[in-house]
C-alpha cells in the first residue's frame, strides 16, 4: 500500500488548542493509477471544503483535519487504508470512488464503525447489503441504468438492443440495470457482450454486434473503451447509436471517438456544482471537476451529521444521516434507510459536434 500521503488541516482564527475538537476526516481516493485525474478532484473538493468550513467554524470549537490516502482506485489498496483508518481511530471517511474499492472495504468500515459516504460508487447493490454506515452522495447505477433503459424502450422502439458492458463492477451493474428494464418490458437485448478495459481493439465484437443486426448498443463503462467500440462499430459498416451512462464523462470520450463518437446518448446524474478556483493552482481539469463538488458535499453532510448527532462516533453518526435533508454545495441531500439519496435525478445529453470542431454534450440534452 502506498504510504498515507499527507494530513491537511485548516484552523484560521486562534483559539487554545484545548479548546478546540479536531474532527479527523480520512479521505480514499485514486490518486494515482487510471483513475488519478478524478481522485485529484475529490482531493481537492475535500480540502476546500475543510478549509472553508473551518473558516466558517472559527473559535467555536470545532475544527476539521482531513487525512488523505492513496487507494490507486485498487481493491487490496483499499483495504490497507481501511485497516490503517480503522487502527488509527478515524470514524469518518470520505471515498472510495470505484464501486469495487467500495465493494471491498464496506464490510471493514462497517466492522469497525466507521462511517462512509462515497462521492462516485454507484454500483447498485453496493447499499444493498445491509452495511449500516455507508451512503453515497450520486444517483446509484440502477437509476442511471433505469433511465437508459427507458430512453432505449421510448426511443428505440422496435430496433435490435445489445448491451456491452466493460467487466468492472461498474459496467456490469449498469449493464444488468438496463437488460432488467428491457426485460421486465418484454423486450430483451438481442446479445449481452463484454469488452474488457483496457481492450484497443473491439473489431471482433463489432463484427458479432454487425452480425446479430444490432441498431442500438448500450455500453456500460468507461470513455476509452467507448471510444473504442465507437471506432470499431463504424469500421464494421455499422450504424448503431451508442448509448452509455456519466462513465463517458470525460474529455478523452471526445478526443478518441471524435466523429465515431457523434451521436451518442449519455445519461448523467444532476450537474454536479462548481467549485469556485482557487487562487494561486492551476485550473481544474474537467475530471476533477466532476469529482470536486460531489466531494465537497460529503465533507459538508459529515460535518453536520457530526454537528447534529452531537458526536463523532461513527454510528451514531450514520444515524444522524437518516435524518433531516443536508444544505449542502449540490443543493439539499437526504438519504434513504439503506444509504441512497432520496432524490437521484438523472438526466440525458447527445454529443454533438460543435460549431469549431469539437465533440461536446454541453446543452445538448434530450427528452427521457
Amino acid at each position: 500500500m502506498r504510504a498515507l500521503i499527507g494530513i491537511v488541516t485548516a484552523l484560521l482564527l486562534a483559539a487554545p488548542a484545548a479548546a478546540q475538537t479536531v474532527t479527523k476526516i480520512g479521505m480514499s481516493a485514486p490518486l494515482t493509477g487510471p483513475d488519478a485525474a478524478f481522485g485529484q478532484g475529490m482531493r481537492l473538493g475535500a480540502e476546500q471544503a475543510v478549509a472553508d468550513l473551518n473558516r466558517a467554524a472559527g473559535a467555536s470549537g470545532r475544527k476539521l483535519a482531513l487525512v488523505v490516502a492513496d487507494d490507486a482506485g485498487d481493491a487490496k489498496q483499499g483495504v490497507a487504508v481501511a485497516r490503517r483508518f480503522a487502527a488509527d481511530g478515524i470514524r469518518l471517511v470520505v471515498g472510495p470512488l470505484e464501486s469495487s474499492v467500495a465493494a471491498a472495504t464496506a464490510a471493514i468500515y462497517d466492522d469497525a464503525g466507521i462511517v462512509v459516504v462515497t462521492p462516485g460508487a454507484s454500483w447498485a447493490a453496493l447499499t444493498r447489503r445491509g452495511h449500516a454506515t455507508l451512503f453515497r452522495i450520486v444517483a446509484g447505477d440502477a437509476q442511471q441504468g433505469e433511465a437508459a433503459g427507458r430512453y432505449l424502450l421510448a426511443h428505440e422502439a422496435g430496433r435490435r438492443v445489445a448491451i456491452v458492458h466493460d467487466r468492472t463492477t461498474f459496467g456490469r451493474g449498469l449493464a444488468d440495470a438496463v437488460s432488467a428494464t428491457l426485460k421486465a418490458a418484454g423486450r430483451p437485448e438481442v446479445a449481452f457482450e463484454s469488452l474488457p478495459r483496457g481492450s484497443r481493439d473491439a473489431a471482433d465484437l463489432a463484427a458479432t454486434l454487425k452480425a446479430a443486426r444490432v441498431d442500438t448498443v448500450y455500453f456500460g463503462g468507461l470513455a476509452p473503451e467507448a471510444a473504442t467500440l465507437a471506432h470499431a462499430m463504424r469500421d464494421a459498416g455499422s450504424t448503431a447509436r451508442l448509448v452509455a451512462s456519466d462513465g463517458i464523462l470525460d474529455r478523452d470520450f471526445a478526443t478518441l471517438a471524435s466523429a465515431a463518437g457523434e451521436g451518442t446518448v449519455m445519461t448523467v446524474p444532476a450537474e454536479p456544482a462548481r467549485l469556485p478556483e482557487v487562487r494561486g493552482r492551476p485550473p481544474r481539469t474537467a475530471e476533477a471537476d466532476a469529482l470536486a463538488g460531489p466531494t465537497y458535499a460529503a465533507v459538508e453532510v459529515l460535518a453536520q451529521a457530526v454537528d447534529r448527532a452531537k458526536s463523532r462516533d461513527g454510528r451514531t453518526v450514520a444515524a444522524a444521516l437518516r435524518g433531516a435533508p443536508f444544505r449542502t454545495i449540490q443543493g439539499e441531500i437526504a438519504f434513504d434507510a439503506q444509504g441512497d439519496p432520496s432524490s437521484g435525478a438523472v438526466a440525458l445529453r447527445v454529443w454533438k459536434r460543435a460549431p469549431d470542431g469539437r465533440l461536446d454534450y454541453a446543452g445538448n440534452e434530450t427528452a427521457p
